[in-house]
């Protein structure tokens, strides 16, 4: 039995919230995956998967007019054990997690030039995490142009955290893929910190196996655009999917995610948390949330949820979760959105206890991000990421 609840909020000033209306996930691509940039179109913009992206900020990622330059600098630091290799487009584990959905990822995996592929062997249990440090450094006072791949690759019955962590200013259309074999754990925190200009649209493809469970933790902080994909699919019954998410938007920025959890396996689960923060003209966030369930996924269980936090006026939401069911076999299905402003009652709450106005706001921000950073697992990251998010603050609150 499926259950949906979706929770417009209409705009408490003009053009400062806006719910988009639901679409079918088989209407969110004009054309099926491919690898090969010529099997899609050139967007223009009125494209169910491109209608809300600036299109004229992407610096050519979209058009095919961006070149690579370099600068791009990826740093592995691996507990022993790990194995990093490079390796060509012909490696099967490259592409293995997913096809490209869009023309800038298929881009990406026609541009590159060698893969990074991360590798757990089977059965280990790593007691440290994987970090890989993407950086972006001007050539000649030029932003770097780059496109990537990256495989992270975990055996059967093994364990580990990876950190992927993004900053200084780039232009970066890239493919990550997540390989799970069957009762692995892989948990992958990326943190999108870049500066102000950079530019940064992926595709992340994970691949679950049997009994495999896979967490997924997105922040995105900086950049001028940013617009990432999370996929998942099944490889075998199982499975289990935690995607987890939060961004805080400012002024002038656009920052994109669209999921996609195809449960086309039966017996699998997926359990989708994103949230924001807006402040600022212009600060745009829109959030996607599709989940299809096959014919054969039968004893799916499934939830999804978006919720928004408007602190000032001239911020923009776009947020569209959808569900398609094409088996009643289920355990359970359902999917939220929400978006609204300040709490009042609570800031009044914490205000009659002599807190200032100021700090009560901070408060109320940080408790609306705290469940999902405490997930994470590592205090370093964690507080890092409390950090930000209160430096974040200090241009609405102060």
């Amino acid at each position: 039995m499926a259950e949906a609840q979706n929770i417009p909020v209409g705009s408490t000033t003009a053009g400062s919230i806006a719910v988009a209306a639901e679409s079918t996930v088989a209407t969110r691509m004009s054309a099926p995956p491919s690898f090969d940039v010529a099997d899609f179109p050139v967007p223009h913009g009125r494209e169910e998967e491109w209608r809300f992206t600036p299109l004229e900020r992407l610096r050519g990622l979209h058009d095919g007019t961006a070149v690579a330059t370099g600068g791009i600098r990826v740093e592995v630091t691996a507990p022993a054990g790990v194995t990093q290799e490079t390796v060509g487009r012909d490696d099967a584990r490259v592409g293995k997690a997913g096809k490209p959905v869009d023309r800038v990822a298929a881009q990406a995996y026609s541009s590159f030039e060698k893969a990074s592929v991360v590798t757990v062997p089977k059965e280990t249990v790593l007691t440290e995490p994987i970090r890989i440090a993407v950086h972006g450094e001007s050539q000649n006072g030029q932003t770097a142009t780059a496109f990537a791949h990256q495989v992270i690759e975990v055996g059967a019955f093994a364990e580990a955290l990876v950190v992927i962590d993004h900053t200084g200013d780039a232009v970066l259309a890239a493919n990550v893929d997540y390989l799970l074999g069957d009762g692995a754990k892989l948990t992958v925190v990326s943190v999108q910190d870049w500066d102000d200009k950079a530019v940064h649209v992926a595709q992340h493809n994970a691949l679950i196996g049997r009994d495999a469970s896979f967490k997924s933790v997105v922040v995105t902080f900086g950049g001028d655009v940013v617009r990432l994909h999370p996929r998942v699919e099944y490889a075998g019954t199982g499975g289990e999917a935690e995607l987890l998410g939060l961004y805080v938007t400012d002024a002038g920025q656009h920052q994109e995610h669209r999921l996609l959890v195809d449960h086309n396996q039966p017996h699998c689960k997926s359990n989708v948390v994103y949230k924001g923060a807006l402040q600022g003209d212009n600060a745009h966030a829109v959030w996607i949330g599709d989940v299809l369930i096959e014919a054969a996924a039968e004893g799916t269980d499934t939830y999804e949820m978006n919720r928004n936090l408007v602190l000032t006026d001239g911020a923009r939401v776009d947020s569209v979760p959808n569900l398609e069911i094409e088996t009643g076999e289920i355990v359970g299905a359902g999917h939220a959105s929400a978006t609204g402003r300040f709490d009042d009652e609570q800031l009044f709450y914490l205000q009659s206890r002599g807190i200032p106005e100021d700090e009560a706001r901070r408060l109320v921000v940080r408790g609306f991000f705290a469940e999902l950073i405490q997930q994470i697992g590592l205090p370093d990251i964690e507080e890092r990421l409390l950090a930000k998010i209160e430096e974040e603050l200090e241009a609405s609150v102060a």
